[in-house]
């Protein structure tokens, strides 16, 4: 078959550099056209040394309806309120659509507004746009042009949680995410915080109540709760969290541990079980009770690793989540749905194990 041929907008940071990596080694793909504005006439092997040899391509300044002329599907990781006007422009020659920025996410204009400061101009194109964690909305992202990669922490906190809320079991307002991640998700931008004497042997929690992740987090549980009562009205309160981000001296990975208390006691066995369950057909999520996750065994790979287990004596169910930041919490997953939306296997180009150590 013909290779189909990817552009990728933003691919002079992080998750851009990770979405080269994995399109290069998909069997199925050609990468066609890189941009990126500030390193624009560069060569991609110069910008990232790791590269170079592989792809023999040079940094071009972003022209979105050029780039999607080029390319049958494109992937654009810029930063977030960057990709509302070029989403909308590859859109309109109907090329597949992958955007990694929370540009997309949110199915509310106004949400958007309140999270991001800024007015959202492409509001018609929220009503196609799939939210794109494959193991949630698979059929949908299999059927749309247009999905919505989520955010690396988002992608940990619902995976750990989707279980309970599928089935309606969790207490209003006890949910507590207490989520770690590798400096790398904060950007390739060089600032204060992430220069290494600030960042070496230390941890911060940030943006506490404040990170623009929540509403994506609680719109998803929201909806995994109204699915389950199905046409009855659920209460705005229902899936509210609290969330805390914390940036730890690693270069990838996150740790989310999230607490909550359930509207009726069960079992640890009977919780595993019913996570088996539900997980049961996703290649990528992978349970882990004897061995607590950790990001070090999920380091450059699609994976996210859940564990299960309970405080008996404070009431409270404990939910473990470790994923790479960079591959199933950005280019990875963002693959994985591209895969879906283009007719080819979900796991293709994606099942390389971890590195380790």
């Amino acid at each position: 078959m013909r290779k189909i041929r990817i552009a990728i907008a933003g691919a002079s940071g992080y998750a851009g550099a990770e979405l080269v990596r994995l399109v290069v080694l998909h069997p199925h793909f050609e990468l066609i056209a890189v941009t990126s504005e500030k390193s624009a006439g560069a060569s991609i092997g110069s910008v990232f040394p790791s590269l170079a040899g592989l792809v023999p391509l040079t940094f071009q300044a972003l022209a979105p309806e050029t780039l999607a002329q080029q390319a049958d599907a494109v992937f654009l990781a810029l930063p977030h309120t960057k990709s509302l006007d070029p989403v909308a422009a590859c859109m309109a020659t109907g090329k597949f659509v992958v955007d990694l920025s929370a540009d997309y996410r949110l199915k509310d204009p106004a949400a958007y507004e309140r999270w991001y400061q800024t007015p959202h101009t492409q509001a018609d194109l929220l009503k196609t746009a799939v939210y794109g964690l494959p193991e949630l909305h698979r059929e949908a992202i299999a059927k749309t042009k247009l999905v919505a990669s989520p955010g690396c922490y988002p992608t940990a906190a619902i995976l750990q949680l989707a279980p309970l809320f599928a089935q309606d079991l969790v207490q209003a307002q006890t949910v507590v995410i207490d989520a770690k991640s590798g400096i790398s998700g904060a950007g390739r931008t060089p600032a204060l915080p992430y220069h290494f004497p600030e960042a070496h042997e230390s941890l911060e929690p940030y943006k506490i109540g404040q990170h623009r992740h929540i509403p994506e987090i609680e719109q998803e549980l929201h909806a995994l709760v109204q699915g389950h009562a199905g046409p009855s009205p659920v209460g705005p309160g229902t899936s509210t969290v609290t969330f805390t981000p914390h940036l730890v001296p690693m270069n990838r990975g996150i740790l989310s541990t999230a607490y909550c208390r359930l509207k009726t006691p069960m079992a640890v066995a009977d919780l595993r079980a019913l996570y088996q369950t539900f997980y049961k057909n996703d290649r990528f999520v992978r349970l882990s009770h004897d061995v607590v996750p950790n990001p070090r065994y999920i380091k450059g790979s699609n994976y996210c690793d859940i564990g299960v287990y309970a405080d008996a004596r404070a009431g409270w169910i404990v939910t473990v989540a470790a994923l790479d930041n960079l591959v199933k919490g950005a280019a990875g997953q963002a693959i994985q749905a591209m895969n879906l939306m283009l007719g080819l296997p979900e796991e293709t180009g994606l099942s390389a194990p971890a590195a380790y150590p």
